[in-house]
């Protein structure tokens, strides 16, 4: 396992409390998991993704990702409509850890609120948290 300082944390991005990180793009919004979430999984070998059209709330289960060590539910950072899915994760979960901000990304989103993207965690608000532990 990494240590915190050798977690990847792209300024760019914005972060949520449950280690999903959302990237703007537009009026959309690309969602993955962190390195720390990747890292903390271990090798992953199962993704299963909502559908395109689907609408998720904030918060709610959007993926579920299976690792040799555990299988992990992934929440919607923020609320909006799945616009776009990356569907050679379905056979190469490896993606996730490979590439967690790269070719790893898991969904795009029209988010209902793109405003929501300013109100998650700042890369050193996310640091912030996993030194605390949480």
């Amino acid at each position: 396992m990494k240590r915190i300082e050798e977690i990847l944390l792209p300024e760019e991005l914005r972060y949520s409390a449950d280690h999903e990180w959302v990237g703007p793009e537009g009026d959309l919004a690309r969602v993955g998991l962190t390195d720390y979430a990747q890292d903390q999984l271990g090798d992953i070998v199962y993704v299963e993704l909502p559908s395109v059209g689907a609408h998720i709330a904030q918060g709610a289960v959007f993926a579920t990702v299976e690792s040799v060590k555990s299988v992990s539910e992934c929440y919607m950072p923020l609320s909006g409509e799945v616009v776009a899915v990356n569907g050679p994760l379905s056979d190469n979960p490896v993606l996730l850890n490979q590439s967690p901000y790269g070719d790893g990304w898991m969904v795009l989103v029209k988010p209902d609120d793109p405003a929501a993207v300013s109100q998650l965690l700042t890369a050193e608000g996310y640091l912030a948290r996993l030194k605390g532990g949480v």
